[in-house]
């Protein structure tokens, strides 16, 4: 590993974690990687970094953790592939080796961290850090869509006088729709009139003159086709004409009771025209009351 400088560690640390990270990766020589597809890469990345921010939180001098980093490395490279029971062994020995470069409080401090992390979960870390894993990564580049840019704040409206509104229009559109249903229907019984009258007149004898009796029968029933037409507009309209009424009543109860938008208008209270108005005029109606 490249050997690391008390200052190197000290600007890691101070920076924030992504950002001590990738600082720690350039000090150490490493190219740039993908930390999805390398994860043996990234743990061990930050392993090495937390190695760091665990001998300055225990109070390491900057010397000492940048030799904390290094027995790190070492620890993990010399236990791959090894049993546990090789491991302890193995760390032992490296705390031995190490023994003159740190105090005994610090050298114990080291003990317990690396018994509480790599030997405690030993296997997890001969799993990701001792074996080649086989990723399977699916990348799915999706759009996101920023929302639509707000309206200045002085064209808002208080919730419940924009809910007014809406209730409004939703009456005045129902209206609407009444009334052009009405038209679409005298459209219509006016074809199917037109298709009636068509019918009972090609039912009648072309060829030879009509009698009075068949020619009664037949205006009787051209009169029915156009009463029944007419009766079924009218009660139609009648149905209509109460709907839109009604509709006319809501409406006018909604406008009634309309909510009193927050902040409310500004309108003149009685007695304040009198006070806007210039001294002038009112020095001249004193004058006019002195002279009567």
């Amino acid at each position: 590993m490249a050997l690391l400088t008390p200052q190197g560690v000290k600007e890691v640390f101070q920076f924030q974690k992504p950002e001590g990270r990738e600082h720690l990766r350039r000090l150490l020589n490493w190219k740039e990687f993908d930390e999805l597809r390398d994860s043996r890469r990234s743990i061990l990345l930050d392993t090495l970094y937390d190695s760091i921010v665990f001998a300055v939180g225990k109070g390491f001098p900057w010397v000492e953790v940048a030799k904390v980093v290094k027995f790190t490395e070492e620890l993990l490279k010399e236990t791959k592939g090894c049993s546990i029971t090789e491991a302890v062994t193995i760390l032992g020995n490296k705390l031995r080796d190490y023994q003159g470069q740190f105090n005994t409080t610090h050298l114990l401090a080291l003990c317990d961290y690396f018994h509480n992390t790599v030997i405690r979960h030993y296997k997890l870390y001969q799993y990701v850090l001792g074996q080649d894993q086989d990723v399977k990564l699916t990348v799915t580049h999706l759009d996101v869509c920023a929302p639509p840019q707000p309206l200045p704040l002085a064209e808002g409206k208080d919730r419940e006088v924009w809910k007014h509104e809406q209730q409004v229009a939703e009456l005045s559109a129902a209206e609407v729709q009444k009334r052009t249903n009405v038209l679409l229907l005298k459209e219509v019984l006016r074809l199917e009139r037109e298709h009636l009258l068509q019918q009972t007149l090609s039912a009648a004898p072309v060829e030879q003159a009509l009698k009075r009796e068949e020619l009664e029968n037949l205006i009787s029933e051209a009169i029915h086709v156009q009463i029944e037409c007419l009766k079924e507009l009218l009660q139609y309209e009648i149905q209509i004409t109460f709907d839109i009424l009604d509709l006319k009543l809501q409406r006018k109860t909604l406008t009634l009771n309309a909510p009193i938008p927050c902040p409310p208008p500004l309108t003149s209270q009685p007695g304040q025209d009198e006070s806007h108005k210039s001294p002038k005029a009112n020095k001249g109606k004193k004058a006019k009351a002195k002279k009567k």
